[in-house]
């Protein structure tokens, strides 16, 4: 990220954080800045987790009628995206749990939105990407909560360490920690991928 691209950035999230401010005192007008700002990002969050975009469409209803319950609980001059992702988290908690002991948690079954378009014209190119996207969510699924949890964070969804720590309730070293491991499951899985490629090729 260039020094442009991060202070616009910086500018962004100062701008929602007042727009939040205004929210938690009264100004219902400020809830289509936040709602426009920070759906896509919580909607991509609860895809990842759920590895369902239907269940995501449902929690992240859900997250916001949190965030407007939860308005004037928010400190003012607070950085709302960590808190609304912690909102998030526990929307995804909750309907984990259910989905347990219902033991009909869902198992991810498709790459997500970001799925290979498959009449592209690489078929080889398209077959590996669609691939690579079904392992990388199969990984993401099988992992511990709590490392699913600080890899989306960190690598999906761009937060700092500091940020993921404070949404998880761990400290930054605990969460880089889980972000590592979730990596290097994923790099397994990914060169066994890749290995049994090349001999296929041969």
């Amino acid at each position: 990220m260039t020094g442009a691209e991060a202070a616009g950035r910086l500018a962004e999230e100062g701008a929602l954080d007042e727009a939040m401010d205004r929210y938690a005192c009264g100004d219902s007008a400020a809830f289509a800045t936040i709602h426009r700002a920070l759906h896509p990002r919580l909607f991509s969050y609860l895809a990842r987790m759920t590895a369902s975009t239907s269940a995501a469409d449902d929690l992240v209803q859900e997250t916001f009628l949190r965030i407007h319950r939860a308005r004037s609980t928010f400190a003012r001059g607070g950085a709302v995206i960590p808190w609304a992702y912690a909102i998030a988290r526990n929307v995804y908690t909750d309907h984990a749990r259910a989905a347990r002991l219902r033991q009909t948690e869902r198992l991810p079954s498709d790459p997500g939105p970001d799925e290979v378009d498959r009449t592209a014209a690489d078929g080889e190119a398209e077959a590996i990407a669609a691939e690579t996207a079904r392992v990388v969510e199969r990984v993401l699924a099988r992992l511990p909560a709590a490392q699913r949890e600080a890899f989306v964070l960190i690598r999906y969804e761009g937060l700092s360490v500091q940020d993921a720590a404070a949404i998880l309730g761990a400290t930054p070293t605990a969460v880089k920690l889980r972000a590592f491991r979730a990596y290097e499951a994923l790099r397994a899985e990914l060169a066994a991928l890749e290995g049994g490629g090349e001999r296929g090729r041969r």
